[in-house]
């Protein structure tokens, strides 16, 4: 099975060449890494020359705002020219452990969309995260399933996918059709991602022993600094679905005065 490694990035350098050594010491290698600089000229250069080589597209900004969806399609779409089978997904701050291209691959089925363990890691000691202590220094998220390794959890909630560390089969991203262009910025766009692969018949596996570690940076809770992407996008996201997104964000940008709710159209925005 020929894997593509897919990550899309704006800035987050030093996050990406971590990634991109986890993925040269992985029990396997990907045959393509492919790399989506958004607004991002000096990705091809930063990582030109390294282990595994890079395909790097370069992709402009949307209206002023990070094209993630379009991003992922777009990565998508090179590894498919050329002749991925599994398409594996990271989040650009997320380092792959030793077994998990290898364990995508194992348990990899037309109709499945996968997803390891994450977990995040605590802030990096002076002399930057050491890729064979990374297990040790935090366990899986506890919001989401953890799968002992070996273990797979089929039949998974897919309101609860998230796009950090993923796959498919090139056949089911064919199925699903990527991702939702509509969405523009922070927000939204993965959880329209498995709700359209639910319709499509598309099951969530949870899948032990393909762990990811999620490198540490500062990062606001809620993340008021996409209050705009998340108003927006989650209104375009009840619109196809008839539901809201993200509700817990959205709900403690009320209790902080920034966004109001209106039951009777069942709507929210920007106070």
């Amino acid at each position: 099975m020929r894997t593509a490694v897919i990550t899309i990035a704006a800035g987050r350098h030093r996050h990406l060449l971590l990634q991109q050594d986890g993925l040269s010491r992985g029990a396997r290698t990907p045959d393509q890494y492919v790399i989506v600089a958004m607004d991002d000229p000096d990705i091809g250069p930063l990582t030109a020359g390294r282990r595994p080589p890079p395909c790097v597209l370069d992709l402009p900004l949307a209206e002023g705002g990070l094209p993630l969806a379009a991003a992922r399609n777009a990565g998508a779409a090179r590894a498919l020219e050329g002749g991925a089978d599994l398409l594996v997904f990271l989040d650009v701050d997320c380092v792959p452990g030793p077994t998990l291209l290898d364990r995508y691959a194992q348990v990899a089925e037309d109709g499945a969309l996968l997803c390891g363990t994450v977990a995040y890691l605590p802030p990096a000691p002076p002399g930057g995260y050491g890729l064979d202590a990374l297990a040790d220094l935090a366990p899986p998220h506890p919001a989401r399933p953890a799968p002992a390794d070996g273990e797979l959890r089929r039949g998974g909630d897919p309101r609860l996918f998230w796009s950090l560390s993923f796959a498919l089969t090139a056949a089911t991203w064919s199925r699903v059709g990527g991702f939702c262009e509509s969405y523009a910025g922070y927000g939204g766009e993965d959880t329209d991602f498995s709700a359209t692969a639910a319709r499509q018949g598309v099951d969530l596996w949870w899948v032990g022993g393909a762990p990811a570690y999620h490198q540490h940076h500062p990062t606001h809770d809620p993340p008021v600094q996409h209050l705009d992407d998340i108003l927006r996008n989650g209104a375009l996201y009840k619109r196809r679905w008839g539901t809201w997104p993200m509700l817990g964000w959205l709900r403690a940008f009320e209790a902080l005065g920034l966004a109001v709710h209106d039951p009777a159209a069942d709507t929210w925005r920007k106070r």
